[in-house]
């Protein structure tokens, strides 16, 4: 199957973020959907040939993981991007990361001591479907270390290429800039009641 790239250039007046870095952070994005396609048109080729059992074959399933994941936590976070509204402090997300965290500024807290996290990777709020606990993840690799049951809710892009351009090495400032931005109806209708 044939994915589209979706269209978020309702983000480019966003305060906070340069339209450069933005043009920038969405060729990548493009790029992304681009070679999870070709990967995708390669594994069919290999299946019409009857070669599902060769080591490429394996190669490029492990690598349309990666591809996939990567192409569509760029597309969570900038959904999750250009709120113009306060949050709602009685929804139902409010009223869930109390419930998990203590506090809404505790686990606001937490979601940024987490994006801090030295090195390149992701911050994911993620609800688990089995329980509903509200967990903040740390995410190195595109494929890896989401469990298999969790939602991401709120992500948050901590690669250099999400950043750097406006921020330099000043990841604090970048996250409440992400912070000041987040379309908080998005994230709670990611939420599982």
């Amino acid at each position: 199957m044939s994915y589209q790239v979706q269209d978020f250039d309702h983000l480019l007046r966003m305060q906070g973020f340069s339209e450069t870095l933005l043009h920038h952070h969405f060729a990548l994005y493009h790029e992304l959907v681009e070679n999870r396609n070709r990967i995708a048109a390669n594994l069919e080729g290999l299946v019409a040939q009857g070669q599902e059992d060769t080591p490429e074959y394996g190669s490029l399933k492990r690598r349309l993981s990666w591809q996939s994941n990567d192409m569509r936590l760029h597309e969570l976070y900038f959904e999750n991007l250009g709120g113009q509204s306060e949050r709602n402090h009685r929804s139902c997300l409010i009223e869930k990361l109390t419930e998990n965290f203590g506090s809404y500024k505790a686990w606001e807290e937490d979601f940024k001591t987490t994006a801090s996290i030295p090195g390149v990777g992701w911050a994911v709020l993620c609800q688990d479907h089995s329980s509903g606990k509200l967990n903040n993840l740390w995410l190195d690799e595109h494929q890896a270390e989401i469990p298999a049951d969790y939602k991401p809710l709120l992500v948050l892009d901590a690669w250099e290429h999400s950043y750097m351009m406006d921020y330099g090495f000043k990841r604090p400032e970048y996250l409440e800039t992400f912070f000041k931005n987040i379309d908080w109806d998005v994230v709670d209708r990611r939420l599982i009641v």
